[in-house]
């Protein structure tokens, strides 16, 4: 069902800098930041040849990573995203195979303007899930 890694998020306190280490240190491609207020956080994505790293600035208080932000003043990985050829149908397997979806259940539209439901990180190994329909 899952297909390809599509991006691994990474919390940041500082996007100017780990912006800066991604282009300047290790010479990746990355793209200019971008607000996305419907999900509470600023977004860089660092382009590699096989996969995206997505750097993650709280946007605002009530940010739904401010916390994790606090408790991680270095940063820290956030989430995996995999790719899933029909979001609802990846969805109902899920849920029906005993996993969780956050929220309502109902996909909103990510940063790549495509839709994106989050899974219980209780249910994945620990590790807060992202599938994203492509």
């Amino acid at each position: 069902m899952i297909g390809k890694l599509n991006h691994v998020a990474i919390v940041v306190n500082d996007l100017e800098a780990a912006t800066a280490v991604y282009r300047d240190t290790l010479g990746a491609k990355v793209s200019a930041p971008v607000d996305l207020p419907d999900h509470g956080v600023t977004t860089v994505f660092v382009e590699l040849p096989n996969t995206k790293i997505e750097l993650l600035l709280p946007l605002g208080e009530d940010s739904p990573i401010a916390k994790f932000a606090a408790n991680n003043p270095a940063g820290g990985m956030h989430h995996l995203c995999y790719e899933v050829e029909d979001i609802i149908a990846a969805r109902d397997h899920i849920i029906a195979a005993g996993g969780r979806v956050l929220g309502d259940g109902e996909p909103k539209i990510g940063a790549h303007g495509k839709p994106v439901l989050f899974l219980h990180p209780k249910d994945f190994c620990g590790t807060l899930v992202e599938i994203e329909e492509v």
